[in-house]
């Protein structure tokens, strides 16, 4: 498994809209088109309406890069700069879990 969590702080409320629009979009492209995306959730944080997390799990390493290289994805991350002030991505090493195929 290969997993990372990804947390957006968007410019502001008419920013974070037009973000989340992308964002509804582009999930719809992964649910239909990426088996190898396990867990793709995004979430809009309490108490920061700016902010978003994102939280993928991939089969494995191939599949993040198959990931990486679809349309929807390059969409995505070529058009995500227009809303975002930063962002802050961190790659994971799953360990005990429930929901998720057991490691290894």
């Amino acid at each position: 498994m290969f997993a990372l969590v990804v947390k957006f702080d968007l410019q502001d409320a008419e920013k974070a809209a037009e973000f989340d629009k992308l964002m509804a979009e582009t999930v719809e492209a992964i649910t239909e088109l990426e088996p190898g995306t396990l867990v793709y959730a995004t979430h809009a944080v309490e108490n920061e309406p700016l902010s978003r997390v994102f939280y993928e799990v991939y089969r494995d390493r191939d599949a993040f890069e198959e990931h990486e290289r679809q349309p929807h994805t390059r969409h995505f991350l070529s058009q995500r700069e227009k809303y975002i002030a930063s962002f802050r991505l961190e790659f994971l090493s799953p360990a005990a879990v429930k929901g998720l195929p057991a490691a290894g």
